[in-house]
């Protein structure tokens, strides 16, 4: 163990309600004490990477080739992974346990997020109080009122805050979905489907045992409820506890869920449906891998509009080549060679699908089946983020996070739907499920709650 992180651990162990007294847990005073800082076309700008286990490995590589950026500080619970990734960053990067203490680093400029999806909106509002600015993973909220609080937060602190929605960056998906809104590519567009069959085997079950070493628990566990350790609950596997993830509605899916939402041009929807369930396997996983969900949109002229998204665990037949609604034929045309992943849009004119092996391309059919265009473009997510810190323009952000708050919450009713067994109707102007108070606890975990002092405060 490095004595810096040794002496982190050790300080919060023995004072950790002193230290939240002081931090943005409970106040954003300590932390608002930092200037704004005026970017030159030509600063560097200090990030901190927070989770390095897997999706905080490809931040620290996107944000290192950034010219004029400087991966400054990494921030993990698990002293193995923390260490090993301090080995390839190399030079001078700061290395911590606890968020808390990173953000009292006036140095920091701005922080990533890529932890477990439990620790995403409590994170990032902590670092709206303190004066970072946040590159949040998907999803931005473990259930939808903390995605309104960072949603809030955001504003009060007039901070930059983008999702990790990256498909927002590509020049083809932005490219198929304006096309898709002002009706040039396939009409009037009244359904779009998202599909996330993914092939993921069964997890197995894992018995409790004592906590690794090298791993701090109490603060992985954070604002969830400490449970006993066992690995099926830990690195990765968290995204099949309701505890800590959201399944895979909420991990993949809500990729597509925000191209769906994006291409329809519209926000929340006023009815949803969602069935499915946990099939084939005798396992630890809690969140469903089987999963079909319906939205309904009323827009203010009267009409409606539909959303549906399918959630499949394990592909039993080659599916591809939607465009042509032949799911069993050519899968590497859009989705690579073990998934199918994408959107398809309907129209009165055609239709047009989305989807390849990074998901930044489109092609469009007219009513006969004839392909009349394609594109394929990926963009810079990161860097688009970054342009935003040094500009202070939030209209430039391709993610913003209100745009990212509202996809989530679209994850967040389909699952609620799903583990309540009943439709939901929803109230976009009070943003409540109407007349189920199960409902409105669900989505706001009630029931499990904010462990103190991990906890997301009613007031940012």
């Amino acid at each position: 163990m490095s004595n810096e992180a040794d002496a982190n651990r050790r300080e919060f162990l023995k004072t950790s309600v002193k230290t939240v007294t002081g931090l943005a847990a409970l106040s954003g005073i300590t932390f608002l004490s930092r200037p704004e800082r005026v970017f030159g076309a030509n600063d560097r700008i200090r990030v901190a990477v927070c989770g390095l286990h897997g999706r905080g490995k490809d931040h620290i590589g996107n944000f290192s080739r950034l010219p004029n950026v400087e991966v400054a500080a990494l921030c993990d619970v698990d002293e193995g992974v923390l260490n090993k990734r301090r080995g390839e960053v190399g030079g001078e990067a700061k290395t911590f346990a606890d968020i808390r203490k990173l953000l009292e680093d006036k140095s920091i400029d701005a922080i990533s997020i890529a932890t477990p999806n439990h620790w995403h909106s409590l994170m990032a509002i902590w670092a709206c109080q303190a004066g970072k600015d946040v590159y949040v993973e998907k999803p931005c909220s473990h259930n939808f009122w903390e995605g309104r609080q960072l949603v809030r937060a955001a504003s009060k602190y007039n901070r930059i805050v983008q999702h990790g929605t990256q498909l927002r960056s590509s020049p083809a998906i932005q490219e198929a979905t304006a096309g898709l809104r002002d009706g040039r590519l396939i009409g009037d567009v009244y359904l779009a489907r998202g599909l996330c069959f993914k092939r993921r085997d069964t997890i197995g079950h894992t018995p409790t045992e004592p906590v690794p070493g090298e791993v701090d628990y109490d603060l992985w566990t954070g604002p969830a409820p400490l449970k006993p350790f066992a690995r099926n609950r830990f690195h990765y596997n968290w995204h099949w506890i309701w505890d800590t993830g959201n399944g895979d509605l909420g991990n993949q899916g809500v990729h597509q869920v925000d191209v769906a939402r994006w291409g329809l041009g519209l926000k929340f929807p006023t009815r949803i449906s969602a069935i499915g369930g946990h099939f084939m396997f005798d396992d630890d996983q809690e969140t469903p891998n089987t999963l079909n969900c319906a939205f309904e949109f009323d827009l203010p002229n009267g009409k409606r509009k539909m959303m549906e998204f399918e959630v499949r665990h394990w592909t039993t037949n080659s599916e591809g080549d939607i465009g042509r609604g032949n799911l069993v034929a050519t899968k590497e045309k859009f989705f690579g060679h073990h998934n199918a992943i994408g959107n398809i849009f309907y129209g009165s004119e055609g239709y047009l699908a989305t989807g390849d092996e990074d998901y930044s391309s489109y092609e469009v059919w007219d009513r006969d089946g004839h392909s009349r265009s394609h594109h394929h473009a990926s963009g810079d997510h990161f860097a688009n983020f970054i342009e935003c810190v040094r500009s202070r323009k939030k209209e430039d952000l391709k993610a913003p996070i209100e745009e990212g708050h509202i996809s989530c919450a679209i994850v967040h009713l389909g699952n609620a739907s799903y583990r309540l067994g009943r439709s939901l109707r929803f109230d976009p102007d009070t943003e409540t499920v109407v007349g189920d108070d199960e409902a409105n606890r669900l989505l706001r975990d009630q029931d499990r709650g904010y462990r103190s002092p991990f906890v997301v405060p009613e007031e940012v």
